[in-house]
């Protein structure tokens, strides 16, 4: 793989990188501060109250494993939490679990962020590694047209983040908002939710940021060639 043995890549990629490692220190940081500030209900509890209230009854809500594991399935409309949000009474808990009901609303809601990027999903699984094939092996057979699919099919997948970002900010706002609406948090509570939901929100500008500047670093070492600039 080309990043291995280029610096380019990770000079140019050194931003994101960068934010992304800090991203990634401060949802540690501001869980573990979030999980031991006391709320009076349970991630799972204020889910299904957040449901309710918007009419969702028949949302289910389940238990999944792993820790921050928590998201909301398009495919079966259910909410899954990890075990601690799931059962831990504490604003983080309450916060994150908020965040994930707001997808569920957004899904309700046809949302039309939410919409496009359920859409997109399956392109957006395949198309790193189908891109990267492409121009690694047009690069290889020196045949520009090869290369310039995979940077369309590259372009797909940044079109993908980029959509993804209104999406996940969208779902925060209703967390933030319902929250305080439903009494579930005060003024004191909702400012440590907004903590961890903007330090979460860090993580996918982050990862947006990263594939923008690894599509930057294709289009100068592969764009308008038939082979790396490099060779």
């Amino acid at each position: 793989m080309f990043g291995l043995i280029d610096p380019l890549y990770y000079i140019m990629l050194a931003p994101a990188l960068l934010l992304g490692m800090w991203a990634q220190w401060r949802v540690r940081s501001a869980f573990q501060d979030g999980m031991n500030r006391p709320a009076p209900l349970s991630g799972a509890a204020a889910a299904r109250m957040i449901l309710d209230h918007g009419g969702l009854h028949d949302v289910p809500i389940e238990e999944t494993p792993g820790e921050l594991s928590d998201h909301y399935d398009p495919a079966t409309n259910t909410v899954r939490l990890s075990s601690s949000v799931y059962h831990t009474r504490s604003l983080a808990a309450v916060g994150i679990a908020a965040h994930e009901v707001g997808h569920a609303l957004q899904h309700a809601q046809h949302y039309a962020p939410l919409v496009m990027r359920n859409f997109a999903v399956p392109a957006a699984a395949v198309g790193p590694n189908l891109s990267m094939m492409l121009i690694i092996f047009g690069a290889m057979l020196r045949f520009p047209p090869m290369i310039s699919i995979g940077l369309v099919v590259f372009s797909g997948v940044v079109a993908f983040q980029l959509i993804n970002l209104p999406v996940e900010f969208d779902a925060s706002a209703r967390a933030k908002r319902l929250l305080s609406e439903l009494n579930v948090v005060d003024s004191e509570g909702s400012a440590v939710v907004r903590n961890v939901l903007s330090a979460a929100a860090w993580t996918y500008v982050a990862g947006t940021l990263q594939t923008i500047l690894t599509l930057a670093y294709l289009v100068l070492r592969y764009g308008g060639s038939g082979r790396s600039r490099n060779d």
